[in-house]
């Protein structure tokens, strides 16, 4: 089964190239083409479009009114695909802090069930939380943080089928070094969040092994002149990703832009922190066990703090692009292949190579979505 696509741009990892002809062979990538191939191939034609790789969400709660804590099968499903109509087309569904018990059952859940879904890809498990601490807890319910415990996790990655990918924690917490040695030995990308750690207990973390910034300026110590704090360490450590909700509720375009200058392009990851009033009207949802109020295009609890988001991926890398901080090369790039480069999944998603699944999103000029397709095979169409 092959047939080609044409279009006027495609965007590989390194670089645009187009108008040409990209190859589909039994649901994978084959290789690109300025020339229009001979062989009696079904050609799909998207002149005057833009191809990119499937948008990869490392860090979403819910979507279409459903949340991943409610550890149901059905409702993982309404997310994934729901995912399709936001560009994505890899995620990480992401857990929130909550009671052992309740943790227990939703990685078993998605460990179980994870191959069923129908829509986008499920590769892998984000554990947010519960090792944060109080002062910048967010939406994160402090009654359950606790210390690190490298048997939780071992429990957790038991549970799931070794679906845990990813693990937050503030980095001040007695044991977290221990921890973060352990979780990188078991190919678990270690982030901090929710935390009041210094530069320096950020910078120990790091080099231990810890590798991601989790929503950056959001839930940390900020950055200051004499104590440069969690932000200062997300924007000068080497060798770390730093994530971002690009929404322009959560972050200025101007603090964002600082980020994307300092920390690099190449290394910073757009994240939607999606909760399960994405793609719903505005109005009033949960998100754990708190309940939240959207309005005006943000969430948020009782007291004013932001509880997550609903913006969609597509979104995000439109806002980057009009607010003139980031190229739409640059915006896709944060969106996909940086977002899968930071859990070591870029071997598998994330970028149009030959030999990868051919999951591909096709945008206007103006970045809206026009189509997205898993496998080859469309799955969404605006």
């Amino acid at each position: 089964m092959k047939n080609h696509i044409f279009a006027e741009k495609f965007f590989l990892e390194d670089k645009v190239v187009g108008p040409g002809f990209l190859e589909i062979k039994d649901g994978k990538f084959g290789t690109f083409s300025i020339d229009r191939p001979d062989e009696a191939a079904e050609i799909i034609d998207y002149n005057g479009q833009w191809v990119a790789p499937g948008l990869v969400d490392t860090h979403i709660h819910g979507f279409k009114n459903h949340d991943i804590m409610d550890a149901d099968i059905e409702g993982l499903n309404v997310i994934s695909e729901g995912m399709l109509s936001c560009g994505v087309t890899s995620f990480l569904p992401t857990t929130l802090t909550s009671s052992t018990e309740s943790l227990n059952n939703v990685v078993a859940m998605i460990g179980a069930n994870y191959t069923k879904v129908q829509g986008a890809k499920i590769k892998g498990i984000f554990l947010e939380g519960p090792f944060f601490t109080g002062k910048h807890k967010g939406a994160q319910n402090t009654k359950y943080f606790s210390d690190p415990s490298i048997e939780k996790l071992q429990k957790w990655q038991g549970l799931s089928r070794g679906m845990v990918k990813k693990v937050a924690i503030a980095p001040e917490r007695q044991g977290a070094v221990e921890f973060i040695r352990y979780a990188v030995k078991e190919k678990i990308a270690v982030a901090l969040a929710h935390s009041d750690a210094t530069y320096e207990q950020a910078r120990q973390a790091v080099e231990t092994g810890a590798s991601i910034f989790v929503h950056t300026f959001n839930g940390m110590r900020g950055l200051h002149h004499r104590e440069p704090g969690m932000v200062g360490a997300a924007m000068n450590l080497r060798d770390v990703f730093a994530e971002i909700i690009c929404d322009g509720h959560h972050v200025h375009p101007v603090a964002a832009n600082i980020l994307m200058n300092t920390r690099g392009r190449d290394s910073t990851v757009m994240v939607t922190d999606c909760m399960m009033a994405g793609g719903m009207p505005e109005g009033n949802y949960q998100l754990g066990e708190f309940p939240v109020v959207v309005k005006d295009g943000a969430a948020r609890i009782e007291g004013g703090s932001l509880a997550g988001s609903i913006l969609q991926l597509k979104d995000a890398v439109k806002n980057v692009v009009e607010w003139g901080i980031a190229t739409p090369e640059e915006a896709i790039y944060m969106a996909s292949t940086a977002a899968a480069k930071s859990v070591q999944i870029d071997h598998e998603c994330g970028k149009i190579a030959e030999g990868y699944a051919a999951d591909f999103i096709v945008l206007n000029p103006d970045l809206d979505l026009t189509a997205t397709y898993m496998d080859g095979v469309c799955r969404y169409q605006a």
